[in-house]
């Protein structure tokens, strides 16, 4: 008996409702200590507003933008990062010239972004900027850092059997780089969803998830407040998870 029971505890599924129905005790044992549902409602409270506001199409519209301001801003990172690392890699002088901007980008808290970027771009344009340049950094070093870790043997192997240019892309860069490109996407795609929310809560576009948080706050509605951070939560959990996927379903391609 105590066989199955440690067989049945080590099911993947059953292992995350176990740990989920932990912490979801000890949310409502806290809710029950505070004794006020202004300051942290319980997540019975919580679970039921956040379905309240999935039925409400305003709900969905604001979180397919907000998603689409912040793919937008990964995207343009990771392109950028691919092509910049590959440039310093490539180039002493480049990385000499770079490297100080990279790490200028790095420094620099994302609230000094936001605040800046609110003086030259429109509500809209806030998030994708802020999400373009927390990606940026973390895809430039990975990639350049792999290049620049591509092993010297295979370097002189492909000089000498004459390999052409696309040949030591495709068959020593690529693989050279694609773990730590793919770890990179998936670490700076957390970043992007966070700091492309905070950017929402400064900048309030018309329609963001951003927005309804700040929203929230004003008014003192907690529930929704605690509501539309589980949402923010799932969807960056569910982003990862599919980033995950789709990159390893790449790599095996």
């Amino acid at each position: 008996m105590l066989r199955s029971m440690r067989n049945w505890i080590r099911n993947k599924y059953i292992r995350i409702v176990l740990i989920a129905a932990a912490y979801l005790l000890l949310w409502q044992l806290a809710a029950a200590v505070v004794g006020s549902p202004l300051l942290l409602p319980g997540p019975v409270t919580t679970i039921r507003r956040l379905f309240e506001l999935l039925k409400q199409p305003a709900c969905w519209g604001a979180i397919a933008l907000t998603l689409g301001r912040i793919l937008a801003g990964f995207l343009l990172g990771v392109l950028l990062g691919v092509l910049l690392g590959a440039l310093t890699a490539a180039s002493k002088l480049a990385d000499a010239l770079l490297a100080p901007l990279r790490s200028i980008v790095k420094a620099t808290p994302v609230t000094s972004f936001i605040l800046l970027a609110l003086l030259w771009f429109s509500a809209t344009i806030v998030p994708v900027w802020i999400s373009f340049l927390m990606v940026l950094p973390i895809v430039w070093s990975n990639v350049a850092e792999a290049l620049l870790g591509t092993d010297p043997q295979l370097m002189e192997m492909s000089r000498v059997f004459r390999f052409t240019w696309w040949q030591r892309v495709r068959e020593i860069y690529l693989p050279s780089v694609a773990r730590p490109f793919f770890a990179a996407c998936t670490t700076a795609l957390g970043f992007a969803w966070k700091s492309g929310v905070a950017a929402e809560i400064l900048s309030l576009p018309r329609h963001a998830v951003g927005t309804h948080l700040y929203q929230a706050k004003l008014t003192l509605e907690t529930a929704d407040l605690f509501a539309w951070t589980l949402c923010v939560i799932a969807f960056s959990m569910l982003m990862e998870r599919a980033m995950i996927k789709a990159l390893r379903r790449l790599s095996h391609d």
